[in-house]
This record gives structure tokens, sequence and C-alpha cells, in this order.
């Protein structure tokens, strides 16, 4: 339930991040597609370092932990987007 928490709000990170920077945007498919990605690579550094302590500031049990995974979910899809819109543009200029 956790990783599908993750998934879903890195899509929804790399949507927003999109509507911010539109110089970073990839289409709809494409921010969601590194949403999903980035969203995988949070949960897994998640998974490494420990969810500990950033559960128990979001306000612990288990709505802590699915806060946790919702919100490293969104900034991994953010952080993927970014890199990849950023490689995009200095390939295109």
């Amino acid at each position: 339930m956790e990783l599908l928490i993750g998934l879903i709000s890195g899509a929804l990170g790399a949507n927003v991040a999109a509507g911010l920077l539109r110089n970073i945007n990839l289409g709809l498919f494409g921010n969601a597609l590194a949403g999903v990605v980035g969203a995988g690579i949070g949960a897994k550094a998640l998974s490494v370092l420990g969810d500990d302590g950033l559960s128990s500031a979001l306000g612990g049990g288990d709505a802590g932990v699915l806060w946790t995974h919702a919100v490293t979910g969104a900034l991994g899809g953010a952080a993927v987007l970014l890199a990849l819109g950023s490689i995009r543009n200095m390939l295109v200029k």
C-alpha cells in the first residue's frame, strides 16, 4: 500500500513541478513516467536510510508512514523530472 501511494504521489508531484516550471515539462505521460521512476528511487532510498525519523515527525504510527511515502514519492518524482527536463533542454539547444 505504501509503495502504491508513493508511486501515485510521484506522478502527481512531477506534474505539479512541470506546471510550476514550464520549461521542464515533458508532457502528461512523460511527467507521470518520470514521477513514477523518481518515486521508486525515493522509496528505495527511504528503505535504505530508514523512515523512523520522518514518519514520527509526520504524525507517527500508520498515518506517519503513509505521509512519509507520499512526501518522498512527490519529492522524488519532482527531482527526476527536474533532472530529465534540464537534460532535455541542454540537448535541444
